[in-house]
């Protein structure tokens, strides 16, 4: 009969305890955290481009991508930008996790997946953007996948993970693009895509400006929308002079609460006692998704595609607000 190793044990709300077994300067503001279970069973294994949530000190949650092999149930691996406009997460890792401290981390969530069947894997990562894709990058490896991964950073300074690149059995298949390097080897992006090809899906992570450059080049070549594939770290909350007041109703018999102006729906529904789970707090990560069950949703997110956002019946309550009066919400 087989044997399978303990899994790593679960906190009561469904929060992994794990240890930070090793920090280490990654690169210019990039710190590499190295998580182990507590417990010394498995950790649940993920899927390349997925994330977790840290629960870091003084109640803060952010998600954070995994950048190991997703065949490795020992450890999680996270790369960690520090922010200069960091609502906290980020400063909390580099200042406040030390190695030998314990924190509760989320089970790992894939809202970033390689695409089954495809005939070839174009990866573009920026800057810090490089962490969902070291994990592909490992995968498609393993597959014995037909892919190219391209990184672009500022500076030497600010590649991080190098050591790893050189090291990797793939390094062929990888191509680094420096800001400040010889003009020959930057990244040339309308020369990259310019010819798209059916089976090819595209993988973007990085700054905003990053992405969406990539995706400009993208559509302008014609590649279609099935095959770009993308996530973004963070995303501003969209605000409007014309933003108003509308209620939001708690099921089709529940309370209705009132989301003023300059509030979202998550920080209303907070205040009257209903609180739910949610990371990034700026449309990116899809934790706090919410059904719709009547009304019409104003999205403003950076998680749902143009599809899903019009069949309006789910939306980002961290981000998104009401074109109706009143929305009704599976809560």
């Amino acid at each position: 009969m087989a044997t399978h190793a303990p899994t790593a044990a679960a906190h009561e709300t469904g929060l992994i305890t794990v240890r930070v077994a090793r920090k280490r300067a990654e690169a210019a503001d990039i710190v590499a955290l190295e998580l182990v279970p507590v417990d010394g069973g498995a950790l649940p294994p993920f899927e390349p481009g997925a994330h977790l949530d840290l629960h870091l000190p003084g109640g803060l949650v952010r998600p954070y991508s995994l950048c190991n092999a997703p065949g490795e149930t020992h450890r999680y691996c996270l790369g960690v930008l520090r922010e200069p406009a960091s609502r906290g997460g980020s400063a909390a890792v580099h200042a406040l996790l030390a190695e030998g401290q314990t924190l509760q981390v989320s089970a790992p969530r894939n809202h970033f997946a390689l695409q089954p069947g495809a005939t070839r894997s174009l990866l573009l990562a920026g800057g810090i953007g490089i962490t969902p894709l070291l994990a592909m990058a490992e995968a498609l490896h393993a597959q014995g996948a037909d892919f190219t991964l391209h990184y672009a950073a500022r500076s030497p300074l600010r590649l991080a993970f190098a050591p790893r690149l050189l090291a990797a059995p793939w390094v062929r298949q990888v191509q680094v693009h420096l800001d400040d390097g010889e003009p020959a080897q930057r990244l040339d992006l309308p020369a990259l895509l310019a010819a798209p090809a059916p089976g090819t899906h595209l993988y973007v992570c990085g700054p905003g400006g990053f992405i969406d450059a990539v995706l400009t080049a993208a559509r302008a070549a014609g590649w279609p929308e099935a095959q770009l594939h993308l996530e973004r770290f963070g995303a501003a909350v969209v605000q409007h002079d014309s933003d108003a007041a509308f209620e939001v109703q708690l099921g089709h018999s529940g309370p209705v609460v009132v989301v003023p102006r300059g509030q979202t729906v998550l920080q209303a529904l907070a205040a009257t006692g209903t609180v739910l789970a949610s990371s990034c707090e700026q449309g990116v990560c899809g934790t706090c998704l919410t059904r719709v069950l009547d009304g019409t949703p104003d999205h403003r997110d950076q998680y749902l595609t143009p599809d899903e956002q019009a069949a309006n019946d789910q939306f980002l309550p961290c981000c998104s607000r009401a074109l109706s009066p009143r929305l009704v919400l599976d809560v």
